[in-house]
């Protein structure tokens, strides 16, 4: 034991002598030294490099960014909005042509390789150390999509290396397919195309599977830097690039000689820069639902993955195009008619014409004209007594003197002397030549919305959403004037007037305090005062002195608030605003009206949109969302039928809102908006004209939509003697004569509780043995609806007069029973 012991405690001595022995040579030293620097070497490498390295496993569940799509009420594109042009499609989607010339351009040994191209990128590290730049170049497909969807675009060593580890990783995790997949859809190629897909419709205007093979190599060329293989600016270098990937396709075998040939012989093709394609009547509408879905997604993926313009929602509206059309077209109409005799608005707008190209300086400016035969060319030259003029599709024309001669207006010269190189005018077809146009500078706002929903069936906030941006429908603040009068009654009949409540016709003042002193009111016009009226009356004959009369009995508190619950405003309980001097929009007004068509029941704005879906068609907008089950059924099942699921809220009592819908018929019938009645429909509204007058306004419809609109200047200016019934009132008929084409002639529905009274029209007092006749707009005796305990009553045989109808109410030949009138009606009452 003790011989053991002492063999071992020598061992570690001998160990040692050895290390110091070994240690002697010069070669064990540099093997020492070597092995320290590899493993700093790899501790540097994992903290600079491999340390911040993103995880490969991001590309499995990668979402490029995609645009928003929007449809209409029918299903059909109307819009799309993005920063990054794209079209998401599957590797198998791909035309096997295109994808050889990717790779002919890009990495011919693509599915050869594991990431790297190893020759590649030896020869770029001696060229970046023998020229002391960085290196460049050389990427494989795999590469390029780290580069783009990891690391960035870094030029250094450090991402090279990180580059060349992650295509590495990839290559084990993604399939050769996947990884081509991802490049073709998140490659940028020029005019904001991302992927094929898009660069297809931005250079050729088709589908990918429509290109010819010449153009599947144009397209293959463009990931070494669009700009510089831009068609119109350097197409020689473009046609020599696309020649050098068509050599290399017939090179590694993937075309033919002949198809070689044919796609050689091609020319490139290309179409000019493109707007988006979208209905130009529907854009104010598509562009008040851009804001509303900014503000609720936000605009980029740093917001919210589910962003306006890049997390591919699909977005559906209850843009009705049809009635989109009308409307613009009869908002269009009416403000040109307007402005008729008023002489040459001036030029549309001015552009800076670069190198002759007139072309692309109209295109960049995307301006057009979408009414009747009008269209926006730019003035090129003058060339002797005409102008020469070109348009956004390349073609020209000539303006001659004699079809400009209208007077520049606020003067007494001609236009045609006015015009100027880059000026964009407004021009229509005359004969082979054209003639110049004046774009109107008043505007206005129209919008249509179906009362049963709230929906938003269209907008139209100007003349043309190419030449003016603000939306007048829901960003212009204006005074409603007399289309307010109907929410001040509605206050009045939910706080125990009715409409045979007699309401004095006559002066009416108001202290205002020591400063402001005393406050008299008038009828618009400086109309006389017509004495004690029905409420019914003073509506249909829009008397200032009868509503404020009425406010101020109700309490203007009251009255505000009745507007606050409606949506029209949150305003200070002064008086002038019962006369319509609150400030609000066209769109809140027509909403408030579809809530008294709809007993009371609304939104607390209209709708624009329907539902949202994020890109896996998972809706995500509105909240708690549920499909209405059995709606698109082909055929009845005999169960009750399936409803929608509605949000609305009761704003006013339902019995309160009939009676305003039904006093409102009158208005029609027999008082400012007679022109509508030959309509000859159930129909309700309600005129406006505003101080000065600066605005005038109309809002009404039927069961089916409400409609409404408003003109005016956008810096408010007086009007002459333009009134709501007069201008107004014809733009809505213009638009309503051909919407409800086809349409039942539908009437209110009255709520439960409401009495079908008879009663003379101009006292209010209930007549018996006379019935209303249906022809004439001014009866003597009409059926007045009333909640219940509310009708005038039977006065005793002392009262006289009150006991029966005025003398033309008891000329009126007998109707039948009560009974037969509620029959003709649908029983509804």
């Amino acid at each position: 034991m003790t011989a053991l012991a002492t063999r071992l405690s020598s061992v570690p001595g001998r160990i040692g002598a050895f290390l110091r022995g070994a240690w002697r040579r010069w070669w064990v030293k540099g093997l020492a030294i070597l092995a320290g620097l590899g493993v700093v070497a790899i501790l540097l490498l994992w903290l600079l490099v491999v340390r911040g390295l993103p995880s490969v496993e991001q590309l499995r569940t990668y979402e490029p960014p995609l645009p928003t799509h929007v449809r209409g009420g029918d299903g059909n594109p109307i819009q799309s909005y993005a920063r990054e042009r794209r079209v998401e499609l599957a590797y198998a989607e791909y035309p096997p042509l295109l994808v050889k010339a990717y790779l002919a351009a890009e990495d011919r040994t693509f599915f050869d390789h594991h990431g790297l191209d190893y020759p590649g990128l030896a020869r770029a590290a001696w060229q970046g150390v023998t020229s002391g730049n960085t290196p460049r170049g050389t990427s494989t497909i795999t590469q390029q999509v780290v580069k783009n969807l990891l690391v960035g675009n870094e030029a250094s060593y450090t991402r090279k290396l990180k580059e060349a580890i992650l295509a590495w990783k990839i290559e084990e995790a993604l399939t050769k397919q996947q990884i081509l997949e991802l490049y073709l859809n998140q490659i940028a190629l020029g005019r904001n195309a991302f992927g094929v897909e898009a660069a297809a419709h931005a250079y050729f205007d088709k589908e990918l599977n429509e290109l010819s093979l010449a153009q599947m190599a144009y397209l293959a060329i463009l990931p070494k830097g669009p700009a510089n293989y831009d068609p119109v600016r350097h197409p020689d270098r473009a046609l020599e690039r696309r020649g050098y990937v068509l050599d290399e396709m017939l090179r590694n075998d993937f075309i033919t000689r002949a198809q070689y040939a044919e796609a050689s012989a091609e020319p490139l093709g290309t179409v000019l820069r493109r707007t988006p394609r979208v209905d130009p009547a529907g854009g104010y509408f598509v562009e008040e639902v851009r804001r509303q879905l900014i503000a609720k997604f936000g605009e980029t993926a740093k917001a919210t993955p589910t962003s306006v313009y890049e997390g591919g929602l699909w977005v559906r509206t209850s843009l009705d195009q049809r009635l989109q059309r009308l409307a613009a077209d009869a908002l269009r109409a009416g403000l040109i008619r307007f402005e008729g005799g008023r002489g040459w608005s001036g030029p549309i707008r001015q552009l800076e014409v670069v190198d002759g190209n007139w072309q692309q300086a109209l295109l960049n400016a995307n301006l057009g004209i979408d009414y009747a035969d009008w269209r926006a060319a730019v003035a090129i030259a003058r060339e002797g007594d005409g102008w020469s003029i070109g348009f956004a599709d390349g073609r020209t024309g000539t303006l001659p003197r004699g079809l400009a001669q209208m007077p520049r207006r606020g003067t007494q010269t001609a236009a045609f002397g006015s015009i100027k190189a880059g000026d964009v005018l407004a021009v229509a077809p005359s004969g082979s030549q054209w003639a110049l146009r004046s774009v109107p500078r008043i505007s206005g706002g129209f919008v249509v919305e179906e009362p049963a929903t709230g929906r938003v069936l269209a907008m139209q906030g100007g003349f043309d959403s190419r030449l003016q941006a603000f939306n007048r429908a829901t960003q212009a603040m204006r005074q409603p004037g007399s289309t307010i009068k109907p929410i001040v009654y509605s206050a009045a009949l939910e706080n125990g007037m009715s409409p045979a409540s007699i309401i004095v016709d006559g002066p009416f003042c108001v202290y205002q305090g020591a400063r402001l002193g005393q406050k008299c009111f008038r009828n618009f016009a400086n109309m006389r005062s017509a004495g004690a009226k029905t409420m019914r009356w003073g509506i249909e004959q829009s008397r200032n002195l009868m509503t404020v009369r009425t406010a101020a009995q109700v309490g203007m508190p009251r009255v505000v608030d009745t507007m606050k619950r409606m949506g029209v405003g949150d305003y200070s309980p002064y008086l002038a605003i019962a006369l319509g001097a609150g400030e609000t929009t066209v769109s809140r007004m027509v909403n408030a009206y579809a809530m008294l068509a709809n007993q009371g029941r609304g939104l607390n704005e209209g709708s624009l949109i329907d539902f949202v879906q994020d890109r896996h068609g998972k809706v995500i907008w509105p909240e708690n969302w549920h499909a209405c089950d059995g709606c698109n059924m082909p055929a009845w099942n005999g169960q009750p039928m399936p409803r929608p699921p509605v949000r609305m809220r009761q704003a006013i009592d339902a019995q309160s809102a009939f009676q305003m819908v039904h006093i409102t018929e009158g208005v029609i019938q027999r008082g400012t908006a007679t022109v509508l009645r030959d309509l000859d429909r159930p129909m309700f509204g309600k005129t406006g004209t505003t101080s000065g007058p600066t605005d005038v306004w109309f809002i009404g419809g039927t069961p089916q939509f409400i409609g409404g609109l408003y003109i005016g200047y956008d810096n408010p200016r007086r009007l002459g003697a333009a009134e709501g019934g007069t201008v107004a009132a014809p733009i809505f008929k213009q638009f309503a004569a051909k919407a409800y084409e086809g349409l039942d002639k539908l009437p209110f529905r009255a709520p439960p509780g409401i009495r079908m009274v008879r009663i003379d029209r101009m006292s209010g007092r209930p007549v018996f043995g006379t019935f209303p006749t249906g022809d004439d707009p001014k009866p003597a005796v009409i059926w007045e609806a009333f909640k219940p305990e509310t009708e005038p009553r039977r006065a005793s045989r002392r009262a006289g007069p009150a006991a029966g109808p005025t003398a033309a109410a008891t000329a009126a030949p007998a109707a039948p029973q009560d009974s037969d009138f509620l029959q003709k009606e649908g029983g509804i009452y």
